[in-house]
């Protein structure tokens, strides 16, 4: 739960300071963030996830997302 929190902050900075463009991908994500799980992290947090977890993400089409 600490390494989610933590996660979706380094997102929202990075977004704000333009480290990130507003739509994600996997691939940017772990990039700005050195990390190697971004493509499980926004499915996983996306709105309608299918596990019920905490929805931070709006999937615009497969692949891409912007924050909530």
């Amino acid at each position: 739960m600490r390494v989610e929190r933590e996660t979706i902050r380094r997102i929202r900075e990075a977004v704000r300071t333009g480290t990130l463009p507003q739509v994600l991908t996997p691939i940017n994500v772990n990039w700005a963030l050195s990390i190697d799980w971004a493509g499980t992290f926004l499915p996983k947090h996306r709105v309608g996830n299918p596990g019920g977890y905490t929805e931070l993400f709006v999937q615009i089409e497969r692949g891409r997302y912007r924050l909530k």
